[in-house]
C-alpha cells in the first residue's frame, strides 16, 4: 500500500539511503571504473561534503548514487524523485506534468523535465531481451492512429469526405504476446515494408501471429508458423482463440490516458509515452507486479540513461 508519509518520499537522506539500497545490493559501486571491492571505496565526510559521496581509490573519483542516472546533476532532492517515480509506475493511464508539478511543489517545467528522464528510464532494450512468441506461442499484432500528424497538410485536389482519415494521423504498431509483454513503436507510414521491419526484428517466426484482415499482414504473415485473421469488418471479432482483443485493449488504455491525462504530446515525444505505457503494462498486476514492486524496478532501470534538455529538443 501506498503511504505518502514514508521518509522515503519526506526525507532526501532517506530517498537517498532507499536508492542505494536498490542500486548497490551488495555495497558502492564506482559507476566511472566499475570498482566494487569496498576496501578500494571510501566515504567521504566533512563539513563541506554533501552526503552520499564516496572515492574511488582505483581512479580517484569521487562519486554518489545517482551518477550516471537519470537524475545526475538535479538540483531536486531525491525525495521527491523517488515520489515522482511511484507515481508514474503506478498510475494506470499516466501521471500529467502538472499534477507532478502540483504534488512535488516544484515548476511546471521542471516536473515536464522530471517526467520525461522518468519515461527513458522506462524505456525497455528489445535488442537484449530477445525477440517475442516463440515455438507454441501467439503474437497479436496490429496498428493504430493518434493525434495529428505535425506539419501535415490536407491534399488541396483531394476530395473533401469530412474527415481526415489515418494519412494525417500518426502511426503507432503494437505486438503483444498472450499472457506475456508488449511493445509499441511510432513509425512515419502504416506500409507493408514498414510493418514487416517491426515484426521480423521483434517477433519469433516460430510465432502463431494474429492479426485483423488488414493486407498490410498478408504476405509477411506466411513467414511465421500461422497467420490467422479475424474480419472486423464483418462484424468478426473473435473465432475461438482467433481474436486481437489483448492489443486492442493495450490501446484502449494508450489512447485514454493520452487524451485524457496528457491530452496534447509533441509527435518528437511520442516514443518516450509508448515506453511509459509499455512498462507498466509488462509488470501489471495480472503478473502478480505491485506498485510498490513496479516503482523499484523503475528505480533499477535508471542506471546508464542520461537525458538532458538537449537530447529531447533533438530526438
Amino acid at each position: 500500500m501506498f503511504d505518502i508519509t514514508n521518509p522515503i518520499y519526506q526525507d532526501a537522506d532517506k530517498a537517498r539511503e532507499h536508492l542505494e539500497s536498490i542500486q548497490w545490493p551488495d555495497g558502492p559501486e564506482c559507476p566511472h571504473c566499475g570498482n566494487c571491492d569496498q576496501k578500494a571505496i571510501t566515504k567521504l565526510a566533512g563539513k563541506s561534503t554533501r552526503p552520499g559521496v564516496y572515492k574511488c581509490n582505483a581512479c580517484r573519483s569521487p562519486f554518489s548514487v545517482t551518477v550516471g542516472t537519470v537524475f545526475e546533476r538535479s538540483k531536486v532532492p531525491l525525495n521527491k524523485w523517488v515520489l515522482a517515480t511511484h507515481l508514474m509506475a503506478s498510475s494506470k493511464k499516466g501521471m500529467s506534468a502538472h499534477q507532478l508539478h502540483r504534488m512535488l511543489g516544484v515548476t511546471y517545467k521542471t516536473a515536464w523535465f522530471m517526467s520525461h528522464r522518468i519515461r527513458e528510464a522506462m524505456a525497455e532494450d528489445n535488442d537484449t531481451s530477445g525477440p517475442m512468441g516463440g515455438p507454441g506461442k501467439t503474437v497479436e499484432a496490429d496498428e493504430t492512429y493518434i493525434g495529428k500528424k505535425e506539419g501535415w497538410k490536407p491534399n488541396p485536389n483531394a476530395v473533401k469526405s469530412g474527415k481526415a482519415g489515418a494519412a494525417s494521423k500518426r502511426t503507432v504498431v503494437g505486438l503483444v504476446e498472450r499472457g506475456g509483454k508488449v511493445r509499441t513503436f511510432h513509425v512515419k507510414h502504416a506500409t507493408r515494408e514498414s510493418i514487416r521491419d517491426v515484426l521480423v526484428r521483434n517477433v519469433s517466426r516460430e510465432t502463431n501471429l494474429y492479426t485483423d484482415e488488414s493486407r498490410l499482414y498478408t504476405k509477411t504473415g506466411k513467414e511465421y508458423a500461422s497467420h490467422e485473421t479475424v474480419k472486423h469488418s464483418a462484424g468478426e471479432y473473435a473465432r475461438g482463440t482467433v481474436h486481437t482483443n489483448t492489443i486492442e485493449n493495450v490501446f484502449s488504455v494508450f489512447k485514454r490516458g493520452m487524451r485524457g491525462i496528457y491530452q496534447h504530446c509533441a509527435e518528437k515525444h511520442l516514443h518516450r509515452y509508448l515506453s511509459e505505457f509499455d512498462f507498466r503494462y509488462n509488470r501489471r498486476a495480472a503478473l502478480k507486479v505491485s506498485d510498490a514492486e513496479r516503482a523499484e524496478q523503475l528505480l533499477q532501470a535508471i542506471r546508464g540513461k542520461r537525458l538532458t534538455y538537449w537530447r529531447i529538443g533533438e530526438v
